[in-house]
């Protein structure tokens, strides 16, 4: 069983919902991440979604396009994305990493050879954007020949057939996009959500992750009650860009918005 799976199954029987926090790779410098990555965890996080930066990152609004390029700045790349979780793996066993991105950096590299260097830096899941089940096979075959789960997401707009299709080739959780929209857009309508969250339901027992528009505790803890997972991104970005300026106060105050997140959930 994966360290996802596991995860999931162990909140599951606890009566918890998972916290999936996400935040860009090497940013806003690449000596950040991985005292970040563990004081998100040391919070409450249950699964991390490790955002590898890329030029061109069509789903994201402006808070996390902005942190690509800070990232970019330092020319991070998806090896240095790797190193970082193998840094990581080396006090952390047990939490799950979602690599969440493009495709671009992953086809550079080489499907087999990402995987392999994905897999020994300890790296359980990928999320890649832009590149749908329907045009996945070779990716999915490769990625689960080394137990790395494929992550897709599901929007507010997904017709019943492709539900269906999704959850058929998804493994680990599926996302589910709480809104019609880039990150960081829009409010969310949690009864909307749950009522697509019964839907998806009826097409697979796989997990279901909630994100886009999940801003506070108060938001996250509304969503806890409809979904199996809480992802939350803009809200710890947006942290992080405050304090460019002042580095050592970026893991205390993002985990201390993570910790809110928790406290409100489990209450």
């Amino acid at each position: 069983m994966s360290r996802i799976s596991t995860s999931f199954e162990k909140l599951k029987k606890e009566g918890r919902t998972a916290l999936i926090p996400y935040v860009t790779a090497g940013d806003p410098a690449p000596g950040v991440t991985v005292e970040l990555l563990h004081g998100m965890v040391e919070a409450g996080a249950d699964v991390i979604e490790l955002g590898v930066p890329f030029s061109d990152p069509m789903a994201d609004g402006p808070v996390i396009q902005l942190a690509c390029e800070r990232a970019l700045l330092h020319n991070t790349r998806l090896l240095d994305v790797l190193a970082m979780v193998a840094e990581f793996r080396e006090k952390d066993a047990d939490t799950p990493i979602v690599l969440m991105g493009y495709l671009n950096p992953i086809e550079i590299l080489g499907y087999q050879t990402f995987a392999e260097e994905a897999k020994k830096a300890g790296v359980d899941g990928v999320l890649t954007v832009d590149l749908p089940p329907e045009e996945s096979g070779e990716f999915n075959q490769i990625m689960r020949a080394h137990d790395i789960d494929t992550i897709y997401l599901l929007a507010p707009t997904t017709e019943d057939e492709r539900i269906k299709y999704i959850c058929e080739h998804g493994s680990g959780y599926l996302y589910y996009v709480s809104v019609k929209g880039v990150t960081g857009s829009a409010s969310l309508d949690v009864q909307a959500v749950a009522d697509k969250l019964d839907l998806i339901r009826e097409y697979t027992t796989v997990p279901l992750g909630v994100g886009f528009g999940i801003k506070d505790a108060e938001s996250a803890k509304a969503v806890s009650a409809v979904a199996d997972g809480v992802i939350v991104g803009s809200v710890l970005v947006n942290k992080i860009a405050e304090l460019v300026k002042d580095q050592q106060q970026i893991a205390p105050q993002v985990s201390a918005i993570i910790k809110d997140m928790r406290v409100a959930m489990d209450s």
